[in-house]
């Protein structure tokens, strides 16, 4: 709408004088300048190109405010503390990591309402695309390097994730389940997760690593220390137990 805006001050002001002009310089108008030896004019060249050149400037700045404004690793400002989230995109399911919790899960993530969700990406197989299409900007993932995005969930509710990126025979089961709940219940979630589920190391990942489609959601309530770090580099990951937390 604003490049809109700005190219039919332009387009309207043309067609505004361009009946003008031939209005005024009609046969019948005597007061009309009629010279017919003109042939140059600095000041209507300086109208002519300050014109297309404001037009530029003006796209081209909303062109490069817009751009950074909607980058999808820019915070969003709030005085809510952002939560972590490390992703994994497999042959062919999601590998969700919460470092800062020490927990895992499979397809399956629980954010609380109303807080940033702050994603490291990567892939371990090929490049793939993560997308949550009602919190918006999907984001690549790609092996042996890390890609960033930020998302927020402001209403409670279950949003489907997909992968936009085809990448193989499992590639239309690739879904995902982004739960978005109050803070009271994504900490009973966390909670539940460390007392249940298995330990994510580098046996367990070696047999969630191997390609499956329509994978059951998992969940893993131990995780090793820099397991994120060793993937996105393409390494092993590692097989020391995670921190616990008291």
């Amino acid at each position: 709408m604003d490049a809109t805006a700005i190219m039919l001050a332009v387009v309207i002001p043309v067609i505004v004088f361009t009946l003008v002009f031939a209005w005024w310089f009609r046969a019948g108008n005597s007061r009309a300048r009629y010279l017919p030896t003109w042939e140059f004019s600095g000041r209507i060249e300086m109208i002519v190109w300050s014109i297309p050149a404001l037009v530029i400037m003006f796209l081209g700045g909303i062109a490069w405010i817009g751009s950074h404004d909607l980058d999808p690793a820019s915070a969003i400002h709030t005085t809510e503390t952002p939560i972590d989230v490390q992703v994994v995109s497999l042959d062919w399911k999601w590998l969700f990591i919460y470092p800062n919790e020490g927990v895992a899960s499979v397809n399956h993530i629980v954010v609380p309402v109303g807080k940033s969700i702050r994603f490291q990406l990567t892939s371990a197989t090929v490049m793939n695309s993560f997308f949550v299409p009602e919190l918006g900007s999907q984001i690549y993932t790609m092996p042996n390097m890390t890609t960033r995005l930020v998302l927020q969930a402001d209403q409670p509710g279950t949003y489907n994730g997909l992968s936009a990126q085809f990448s193989g025979e499992g590639f239309s089961d690739m879904r995902f389940d982004l739960v978005a709940e109050p803070l009271d219940q994504y900490r009973s979630w966390i909670k539940q997760t460390k007392a249940a589920g298995k330990t994510l190391n580098d046996k367990t990942y070696a047999e969630l690593a191997r390609p499956s489609s329509n994978s059951a959601v998992e969940t893993y309530g131990h995780v090793t220390t820099g397991f994120f770090d060793a993937v996105s580099r393409g390494a092993t990951p590692p097989t020391s137990p995670a921190r616990e937390e008291p």
